[in-house]
């Protein structure tokens, strides 16, 4: 009890605790402070405990008196008085454990102290503030499980009728089963065709693409040729102007100067013909541009006609969907469900084993209760045997007793009777041995005449 896991409350706030959770009626009118402090009652101490047995484990305080009427019990009166504190000392052995005190004593309910009780009180107490806390998130529990027991079974219902009305959206009637075959194979027609159309006007876009590059490569050509044809121009009248040298030159340049002429010429013209290629190239581009023009608004009229089947497809999606989440929200259900039934199992497993625990606390005690009934038994026998065999040695000493006593009054007579011979005996010894001095004196005196004689 020196290291604590629980605080130790004041015997006011203990008094209040009790009076108010758990004792009823008159005994909580009764039960005060000074029940506790400052010489704890033996008698408010122990009926405490039997209220505290009675609240958690359903144990009447008057079930603590009853002795059992077993057979090998001898006297049982004799057990009435000890069986109630036996008992309450049994039962909150058992329980107190679960408290964290592990060393509860008969001296707790004969001879209570007030720090002890105050201690053994408060861990109670801690431990009904539990049990009362673990009652409510139980409770909330359970609650939650029920609210989810009534979803679950409005989503299983709402499921099914997302199913029905699925199949009805599904199913196609048989009387409009062949037109919706004749839609399918138009449908997939217009879809290859659309395809294949795609796929030329990608074709003929990659090729304008091209083109149009190669158009803007030749008019960058043509517009530096320019630049430098006018800047041949510049050049020749500026050497125009400054020469100054013999006709030969002037001829021969003259020549150069037409040959590069004739090759701009040359290039001009070649590039003018490929502008007409690109040109005519553009025409047949903007044909095309028609005729996919036409594919498209023929694509559009598909389109305008395959909306109805999107909706259609996309009212079935959400179906699905939606679908999805009730099957989803239903996982989550049963998931949690499953906790809960684990949970439960498990405060089963555990409610089970206490009750195996107990049960086997039970008939290990009664094994106990029993053998110490039976050496009970068997020192009543073996002390009426003592009984028996005291009262044959009390007959015998007093017939000792009286034979000690006779041996005494005859010793005392024969005593008497000694101490009469031994008077007498001493008297005529006296006499004797004054006779033997007379004698010896006159024989000294005959000794002492003869004596002289001689």
């Amino acid at each position: 009890m020196g290291e604590n896991t629980f605080p130790v409350y004041t015997a006011e706030a203990i008094t209040n605790f009790y009076r108010t959770e758990v004792l009823t009626g008159q005994e909580a009118k009764h039960f005060v402070k000074t029940d506790l402090t400052p010489a704890p009652k033996p008698e408010a101490v122990q009926q405490l405990y039997k209220r505290v047995l009675h609240l958690l484990y359903r144990f009447r305080p008057e079930c603590h008196s009853m002795v059992p009427l077993m057979e090998n019990i001898q006297y049982p009166e004799y057990h009435e008085g000890v069986a109630a504190i036996i008992s309450v000392y049994v039962r909150m052995r058992q329980f107190l454990p679960m408290c964290f005190v592990y060393d509860f004593s008969l001296n707790d309910l004969l001879a209570p102290k007030k720090q002890r009780t105050l201690t053994i009180l408060s861990a109670i107490m801690n431990f009904l503030h539990f049990r009362k806390q673990r009652i409510e998130v139980i409770s909330e529990k359970q609650a939650k499980l029920r609210a989810d027991m009534d979803r679950l079974q409005i989503c299983t219902r709402e499921n099914l009728e997302a199913e029905r009305k699925i199949e009805m959206l599904t199913i196609i009637p048989p009387e409009q089963q062949a037109e919706s075959d004749e839609l399918a194979a138009t449908l997939s027609e217009l879809q290859a065709t659309t395809v294949h159309e795609y796929q030329e006007v990608n074709t003929k876009n990659d090729s304008i693409a091209e083109l149009k590059t190669l158009i803007a490569e030749k008019t960058q050509k043509l517009a530096q040729m320019k630049v430098d044809v006018s800047n041949l121009k510049e050049d020749i009248t500026k050497l125009k102007s400054q020469i100054v040298e013999s006709p030969e030159e002037l001829k021969s340049q003259m020549e150069k100067m037409r040959e590069q002429v004739k090759n701009m010429k040359n290039s001009i013209e070649d590039t003018d013909e490929r502008v007409v290629e690109l040109q005519s190239m553009v025409q047949n581009v903007t044909h095309t541009e028609t005729e996919i023009q036409q594919t498209f608004n023929l694509l559009q009229e598909l389109e305008s006609s395959m909306i109805i089947t999107k909706q259609q497809q996309e009212e079935v999606q959400e179906l699905t969907a939606q679908y999805e989440k009730k099957q989803k929200e239903l996982k989550n259900l049963c998931f949690e469900e499953g906790q809960l039934r684990r949970v439960l199992g498990m405060k089963q497993d555990k409610e089970s084993k206490q009750k195996l625990r107990r049960q086997k606390k039970k008939e290990i005690k009664e094994q106990h209760v029993q053998g110490m009934l039976g050496q009970c038994n068997q020192i009543h026998q073996k002390r009426e045997e003592m009984v028996d065999k005291i009262q044959q040695i009390s007959g015998d000493t007093e017939q000792l007793k009286a034979k000690i006593q006779n041996l005494k009054d005859v010793c005392s007579r024969e005593t008497e009777k000694a101490q009469v011979l031994y008077d007498t005996l001493a008297t005529s010894i006296d006499k004797l041995h004054r006779r033997i001095e007379m004698q010896t004196v006159d024989l000294k005196q005959v000794v002492t005449k003869m004596s002289e004689n001689f």
